[in-house]
């Protein structure tokens, strides 16, 4: 039988139609791959708890009894949010006659100092306004039918934990692995719940840190900033900023001096140094490892595919995307431009765990005995 020779530029051609057939589909079916995504990180996570109670009251009782603790938890969070915004509500018209004094100033330094007067600022500031509600309505078209989705995900996640094991059988029927146990499914597994459960803790000490140096400051609604900028954490890199804006401009509007303003980024500055070089990296330690530039990249993507929602999920999908492109023959090389450690992870080739490397290494070996496959 004659061996057919594998055609690369054939694959990456069949593969690049593939790729944006899927993307396709994701655009067009957002509304369903979005709370579908969520719930089944969500599930993933839920899956160790819901498997030591099921020991003893059953499957059903068990993801029961963690749905429901798990909702009375985000709507404990949801309620203190929602308290804390009725009273930065409450404080709008205190808030806008100090704006309006605080604008008057600004605009006056910006003439006395760059000699712009106020009828071209204000055309200035209506032409970002228009920009920023374009970009904004945006995005909520691209997340729209939020209470839809959020009704949705708890019963996704059900129907999830319920049924698991017949989406066990189904990818061990489409995935052959000669291996007893599925070792790309415990990867991936490791990395959904390292990372969502880790985000969670890492979202909820942020929220802690930068309430307690909002208070200190004498920042008002430090609370509700805090908790809003541990929140926008879920988005990476971009999120701490975006929760910085708003303290930034509350003490620029409410403090007499810009130093509260500067004190408001400091915080921001030593929380987010603190985050990224301590808090994160040991509580989800290297259980994505992605490196800064693929990160950026999919953030880019994520948002522009599914919006806010496609950014959250950007990071822990490029996670699961890298396990199983480490699985790939043909593909395994992505791994080494994905991660963050250099094609290396714990000292050990990236593309290691997979079977396909494994067989290779075997193959050489059973030839020549004396062969280095460290490099293969």
């Amino acid at each position: 039988m004659i061996q057919k020779s594998f055609d690369k530029l054939d694959y990456i051609y069949k593969l690049a139609v593939v790729t944006a057939l899927f993307i396709t589909l994701i655009v067009l079916c957002r509304d369903i791959i979005i709370p579908l995504a969520f719930a089944g990180l969500l599930a993933v996570v839920m899956l160790p708890l819901v498997k030591r109670i099921e020991k003893k009251t059953g499957t059903t009782w068990a993801v029961i009894i963690v749905l429901v603790g798990g909702i009375i938890v985000f709507s404990f969070l949801g309620w203190l949010l929602v308290n804390q915004i009725i009273g930065l509500v409450n404080d709008l018209p205190n808030l806008e006659s100090k704006t309006d004094q605080f604008l008057e100033t600004t605009q006056q330094t910006v003439q006395e100092r760059l000699g712009i007067d106020t009828k071209e600022q204000n055309n200035m500031v209506q032409d970002f306004l228009k920009s920023v509600s374009t970009y904004l309505g945006t995005v909520l078209l691209t997340t729209s039918n939020t209470l839809s989705t959020l009704i949705q995900i708890p019963i996704y996640i059900f129907l999830f934990l319920i049924y698991r094991e017949k989406f066990k059988l189904f990818f061990l029927s489409i995935i052959p692995n000669d291996d007893d146990e599925l070792t790309w499914k415990k990867d991936i597994e490791n990395v959904i719940q390292g990372y969502i459960s880790g985000l969670m803790l890492v979202t909820l000490i942020i929220a802690a840190l930068n309430t307690i140096g909002l208070l200190i400051l004498g920042i008002d609604h430090a609370i509700f900033f805090g908790i809003l900028s541990g929140v926008l954490t879920i988005i990476p890199y971009v999120g701490i900023f975006i929760g910085a804006l708003f303290p930034v401009l509350m003490a620029l509007i409410t403090k007499d001096s810009a130093l509260y303003a500067l004190g408001v980024i400091i915080v921001f500055t030593v929380v987010q140094f603190l985050e990224g070089n301590f808090i994160t990296p040991r509580i989800t330690g290297s259980k994505v490892s992605i490196n800064a530039l693929a990160a950026i990249i999919a953030l880019l993507i994520g948002g522009k595919i599914l919006g806010i929602a496609g950014m959250i999920l950007a990071v822990p999908s490029i996670g699961i995307l890298k396990i199983i492109l480490s699985y790939s023959a043909h593909l395994k090389p992505f791994v080494i431009l994905l991660g963050d450690d250099n094609g290396k992870e714990n000292g050990k080739d990236a593309t290691d765990k997979s079977p396909h490397v494994k067989d290779l290494k075997k193959e050489i070996k059973e030839k020549d005995p004396g062969a280095d496959v460290s490099k293969v």
